[in-house]
């Protein structure tokens, strides 16, 4: 049903209707014309061989060859097609028919004994001679089976047109349709994070098509060229940077160790170790990040069962929730839920998920994660009962580095949830931030492993 009210909706198929509705108006209004023409010509002919008739019965001598001329022609016509009608000065009425008038109209009757009246539509003409009246009425029928023959070369024309114009508008639209999905595909990859998706253009395109895939093609080989060279960089920065820090936390391991007995220099040595520790922990994880957003991981994907992944993370951070006053707690059905993916990977999203929960939810917060099946899928959330993520924000949020304002006197370097997203997207998975009322809920759908 969707598919056709797509359809249906399409500007091929709009198109075709349109023409089609302007050429039905164009030949309904032709057809009208032809047929008032033609009505008007036949009903002029009609009235000329009435007054030729009338001429012939004038040139009588006198009422009563008139009444013996109507006599003779009435009863050789067919009452159907003409009818004679001549009322003497005695009233006697001569031919084959009458004339009588009531609320009704004019209605013409046989002078046969059963006085039955003539069906049909006539044009008559009435004139006084020698001191009667005759009137020459003929038959409407040709005028009348003319609608008929007008309306059968409307249905004999015009309907197979419009249905043939319409079948065919309903091709192109579903020949539309498959090359918009196509771009639509493309583009939901595009927006999605895969740069790398490109438009299928295929040799029954039209030309407007193939400038528009050939247009979304090059925009998305630049970004991926952009995105590269970006990513390219962070890498080789993180990687250049990650000996020298190590470096660095090893000398001020060892300045530690030299001024243990000085108390304030032994807490300015802590500080700078806590500040390299972190650096460290920015530079690992923009490593691990740019690894997985290139899906190097993927030649170690295996069968997974991710509600084991899910017991072990929990089982993990039950503790730490504790110490600082949170509620942890699991809930997933016993069956197992199996995907294709790297174990560790997915344990490592599971863990920052729960740490930012911690991290920025006050104590006492719940924090539940949840596994099930919705539509053949696998849907793992992490919802927690804390402040949530304003709906302006939660975009910006799953970028590098962004942290809100009101989480940047809190420990973290605003990698976690972009972590997140890239271990969902190397599995397939989309990620989600919804309200929690109060709270945050971060859903991931997985495609499940048939069995």
């Amino acid at each position: 049903m969707t598919r056709l009210r797509h359809i249906w909706r399409s500007m091929p198929l709009r198109l075709a209707i349109m023409l089609v509705a302007l050429f039905a108006t164009v030949s309904l209004l032709s057809l009208a014309a032809s047929y008032a023409v033609t009505q008007s010509s036949f009903e002029e002919t009609i009235r000329a061989d009435l007054q030729q008739d009338l001429a012939g019965f004038r040139a009588a001598p006198s009422a009563r060859a008139v009444a013996q001329l109507v006599e003779a022609e009435s009863r050789a016509a067919d009452p159907g097609r003409l009818i004679l009608s001549y009322i003497a000065p005695d009233g006697r009425i001569y031919g084959n028919g009458a004339i009588a008038q009531d609320e009704g109209g004019f209605h013409i009757f046989s002078l046969n004994p059963d006085r039955a009246e003539f069906a049909g539509e006539y044009l008559s003409l009435t004139n006084a001679l020698y001191g009667g009246v005759i009137t020459i009425a003929r038959s409407r029928a040709e005028i009348v089976a003319l609608r008929g023959v007008f309306v059968n070369i409307l249905l004999i024309s015009l309907l197979p047109t419009v249905l043939i114009a319409l079948s065919g508008g309903l091709i192109l639209a579903r020949r539309s349709k498959r090359h918009v999905e196509v771009v639509g595909a493309a583009l939901d990859k595009m927006t999605s994070g895969d740069l790398g998706a490109r438009v299928t253009i295929g040799p029954r395109w039209s030309d407007d098509l193939v400038q528009i895939g050939g247009k979304l093609n090059q925009m998305a080989g630049a970004q991926e060229t952009q995105m590269g060279a970006l990513r390219s960089v962070t890498s080789d920065i993180a990687h250049d940077l990650r000996t020298p820090l190590q470096r660095v936390a090893l000398y001020v391991q060892d300045l530690a160790d030299r001024v243990a007995d000085d108390p304030d220099a032994a807490m300015l040595t802590h500080k700078v170790q806590g500040e390299v520790e972190g650096m460290t922990h920015v530079f690992h994880a923009l490593l691990q990040l740019a690894q997985v957003e290139a899906g190097s991981p993927k030649a170690r994907f295996e069968t997974v069962d991710l509600s084991q992944v899910c017991r072990k993370v929990v089982e993990v951070f039950e503790d730490s929730a504790a110490s600082s006053g949170h509620v942890l707690t699991l809930d997933l059905s016993a069956k197992a839920h199996r995907l294709q993916g790297d174990r560790a990977l997915l344990g490592q999203m599971l863990s920052n998920l729960i740490e930012n929960a911690l991290r920025h939810t006050p104590a006492g917060s719940e924090i539940t994660v949840s596994l099930g099946e919705w539509e053949q899928a696998l849907v793992l959330e992490v919802s927690d009962t804390g402040a949530g993520i304003p709906v302006d924000e939660r975009d910006k949020v799953m970028q590098r580095l962004y942290r809100l304002d009101r989480s940047r006197h809190t420990p973290g370097h605003g990698l976690g949830l972009s972590l997140v997203q890239a271990v969902a997207a190397l599995h397939g998975a989309q990620v989600t931030l919804q309200d929690n009322a109060p709270g945050l809920r971060v859903v991931m759908q997985f495609k499940a492993e048939t069995e």
